[in-house]
């Protein structure tokens, strides 16, 4: 017999005190959620994903795809095209939450190793550093506006306060996300009609003619919005009943997340077309200033800050579980005490606001460089973490096996990090970026169409060597659970989320 799965009972043993299901304060960070604490709906997750989207950074996002030369009508039809498919493969990884009951990362372990996940992972936690740098950067302009301080100050009091809230944990983290929704997604319908008053909507949609390469922009910037959550989303939905349905779960995903950013994008692709420069010296300024002056501006700025709020708490409590993850690989650590948490958490804080500090000058150009930075190492992540998930595996892991590098799935794991890596420079012929463009972009007319070879290659080549490791007696990513003679079938298809302790006859 093959023992898979896990137990309630160890868990609470090995992890230490469980959570509170009744609690505030979050007790849970790495371990596996029990089934007694589970709770929500998967309509939680639009008002989460909504919130975290109708913000200014996202404004600003789609603003970009004009600035940089897109005309409107072909610039929002490449966001359009870039929030679906970005946002699929994003709400993909949500689904995986309510069955496994474990953050994003924690998967990551299947494939790469229990140490090995630590390489993606060093590049995801800069990517939550650079997030909450860049929300910084406008949230603390519209903070400093509203407390009638400097940006410099805007932005330490914003960070402090994103730190709180992320430390309290889970269950704020959805109230706030809610609250965000509700209020940002009034503020956007009144700066709707607002800016649609003062523009001639008409001529800027007449103005259309396609180029490629800013078509593809556009799509780039979009589809790496949203592929940038994909390791933190599943994060925000491990509370999730187990019964809860995954389509259900994906589709109130992609529609919180696709609704929440076109609507955001779409309002900034039309400022920047009607405002010009007086958008672009100032951001923050010139969104309020639609909305009128004295209260109206109060409380706008107020909205600003809210939205920044939502999502700069996702980031730094998905940084806090980065670290956690990559640290416990080698510590085999698996729950921290309040202190070490607030510890990992004012990390974030730190690296953040310092970042944010010295690139706020160079905002724009900075942020769409970064955006595309990260779409390179994060699609061939996404591209081997989906297709083991859902082909290779086919949803089911061995939990236990996740914290110990001497199970299942091993240590280091040669054939995923050897893809990975494969994944990452498969896409340097083809980004395009200030301080590098890649050798067949010229001849592809200046488009970048990196990220489209990040998820195709590797995807292909890790479900091609994946599908040949399974078929063998001995798989590369852990030790046998029987001896040679009985061959045992694949631990793959063994392998179970399942949280009661089951017993698989063997063949």
């Amino acid at each position: 017999m093959v023992r898979v799965g896990h137990n309630e009972q160890t868990d609470a043993h090995t992890t230490g005190s469980p959570g509170r299901a009744d609690g505030v304060i979050e007790r849970h960070s790495i371990d596996v959620v029990p089934d007694s604490e589970r709770h929500g709906r998967a309509f939680n997750q639009f008002t989460l994903w909504l919130g975290a989207n109708l913000q200014i950074t996202a404004i600003v996002t789609g603003a970009l795809a004009v600035v940089f030369g897109g005309d409107v009508v072909w610039s929002l039809v490449g966001l359009v095209a870039g929030n679906l498919l970005g946002g699929a493969v994003m709400a993909l990884h949500s689904a995986q939450g309510p069955r496994l009951g474990l953050p994003q990362m924690i998967q990551s372990r299947a494939q790469f190793g229990v140490r090995g996940a630590a390489v993606p992972l060093l590049l995801v936690i800069l990517m939550y550093v650079g997030f909450f740098a860049s929300g910084s950067v406008l949230a603390g302009q519209a903070t400093a506006r509203l407390t009638h301080t400097d940006d410099t100050t805007g932005i330490i009091v914003f960070a402090v306060l994103t730190a709180v809230v992320a430390a309290i944990g889970y269950r704020v983290i959805h109230v706030v996300g809610r609250v965000a929704s509700a209020v940002c997604a009034v503020a956007f319908v009144f700066l709707g009609i607002r800016l649609l008053d003062r523009v001639d909507v008409g001529a800027l949609l007449g103005d259309s003619h396609f180029s490629l390469p800013m078509f593809l922009l556009a799509m780039s910037l979009s589809a790496s919005w949203q592929l940038a959550f994909g390791p933190y989303v599943a994060d925000y939905s491990r509370y999730l009943p187990r019964t809860t349905s995954a389509r259900a779960t994906f589709w109130w995903t992609l529609s919180g997340s696709a609704l929440g950013s076109q609507w955001s994008m779409t309002f900034g692709v039309l400022v920047a077309a009607s405002a010009g420069e007086r958008f672009l010296d100032d951001q923050v300024g010139y969104v309020v200033s639609l909305g009128g002056a004295g209260l109206a501006a109060s409380l706008l700025y107020f909205v600003i800050a809210l939205g920044k709020l939502t999502i700069n708490v996702l980031n730094t409590y998905g940084g806090f579980i980065s670290m956690v993850t990559g640290i416990s690989g080698f510590r085999g650590q698996r729950t921290l005490s309040p202190r070490a948490r607030a510890a990992y958490i004012a990390a974030i804080m730190v690296a953040g606001t310092a970042m944010a500090l010295l690139g706020k000058d160079s905002f724009l150009v900075s942020f769409k460089d970064f955006l595309l930075f990260l779409l390179t190492f994060f699609t061939p992540w996404s591209a081997i973490n989906l297709v083991d998930y859902y082909l290779i595996s086919r949803e089911r892991y061995d939990i236990p096996a996740l914290f110990d590098p001497h199970g299942r799935y091993g240590a280091w794991r040669a054939n995923a990090l050897i893809v990975y890596a494969i994944g990452v420079l498969a896409q340097l012929p083809f980004l395009a970026t200030s301080f590098y463009t890649g050798p067949l972009v010229a001849p592809l007319g200046g488009a970048d169409i990196s990220w489209i070879v990040g998820l195709a290659v590797p995807a292909t080549l890790y479900w091609l060597l994946a599908r040949s490791d399974d078929s063998t007696e001995a798989p590369l990513r852990g030790r046998r659970s029987r001896p040679r003679a009985t061959k045992p079938p694949s631990p793959r298809r063994t392998a179970t989320a399942d949280p009661a302790a089951k017993e698989v006859p063997t063949p």
